[in-house]
């Protein structure tokens, strides 16, 4: 009798797939082959935010709707730039436990996942900066893959707690890196609900739910993770390079204005620990000026400045 070979169902991997949606603790212990390659299926919502996009074309648009979407972008830009970057990620200020847990919050609305699994990537990315072990590097891996392509594997789903023990140890936030999408949910509801109230009560602004949650969430959205990007995949392939580092990070002012200061990228990659960026002050750095208005009103201290000695490494 010829042996039968029961072959292994998809299905489980796939609803494991469906629960990393709303979990990110979920593992899929997949073939290390294909830890480096796009999970399409987990990264689904990914994909369905940027397709949301197209329903502006069904919501209209208003005044209100903008000034929405470029508040929505600001404050989440701020809390990833001054929070999740300079803060979890390289320690250059400090602040107290409930204030960083808020802007953990603010952060994790941006869809960037959760502050300790960014904050980890950040770590490792200085760490191996344009060599193969860096996931997002445009010199060995290519535009696309440094902008968003990397995002979206297996490997990078996951939060390297080995990096992160100074931070890990904060219950709130390793709840928060879990369930981060929660956020973003809760976000994008709130905004179709304002929506819906706004055009009872001020019908004369022209909104409606269906247009805040396009406008206000997903566009901003969408537009908020391609900007903050772009330090990946166009910081290490286009500016100036005033220090002489080991990768190719550079300064672009462009990105600096987009990104509140991120953009100084060679600045930052030859001296990370600083939290400002713009070593200059000409270089405009709006992530530094929103850090010292918080120092004065005590929400944060100990801001680490730029050394004396890091001009005389400039190049001239």
């Amino acid at each position: 009798m010829a042996r039968t070979t029961t072959l292994p169902t998809p299905l489980p991997r796939m609803l494991r797939q469906i629960r990393g949606w709303v979990d990110s603790g979920v593992r899929l212990d997949d073939d290390p082959r294909r830890a480096g390659r796009i999970d399409w299926l987990r990264a689904a919502p990914f994909i369905g935010m940027h397709l949301a996009c197209l329903a502006v074309f069904w919501v209209g648009v208003s005044g209100t709707a903008l000034l929405i979407a470029a508040l929505l972008y600001a404050v989440r830009m701020f809390a990833i730039t001054a929070f999740y970057h300079r803060y979890f990620a390289h320690r250059s200020f400090r602040t107290s436990r409930v204030v960083q847990f808020i802007f953990a919050v603010i952060g994790a609305a941006s869809t960037q996942r959760g502050p300790l699994w960014w904050a980890a990537h950040h770590r490792n990315h200085h760490r191996h900066a344009d060599t193969e072990l860096d996931p997002h590097s445009p010199t060995i891996y290519g535009f696309i893959w440094s902008h968003a392509g990397w995002f979206l594997t297996p490997r990078a789903f996951r939060t390297e707690w080995e990096r992160i023990p100074d931070l890990a140890k904060y219950s709130e936030l390793r709840w928060l890196d879990r369930y981060d999408t929660l956020v973003p949910v809760l976000l994008a509801t709130a905004l179709y609900g304002l929506g819906v109230l706004l055009a009872h009560l001020a019908p004369q602004l022209g909104t409606s739910g269906g247009q805040l949650l396009v406008w206000g969430f997903f566009v901003s959205t969408v537009v908020l993770f391609h900007a903050t990007v772009t330090i990946n995949s166009l910081a290490h392939r286009f500016g100036s390079r005033r220090f002489a580092t080991s990768d190719d990070s550079r300064n672009n002012a462009l990105l600096a204005l987009l990104t509140f200061g991120e953009g100084w990228h060679n600045n930052h990659h030859f001296f990370p620990g600083s939290a400002r960026q713009g070593f200059r002050w000409w270089e405009i750095d709006l992530t530094w000026y929103g850090l010292k208005l918080m120092a004065m009103l005590g929400l944060v201290h100990d801001l680490r400045p730029v050394p004396a000695w890091v001009a005389s490494k400039a190049r001239k």
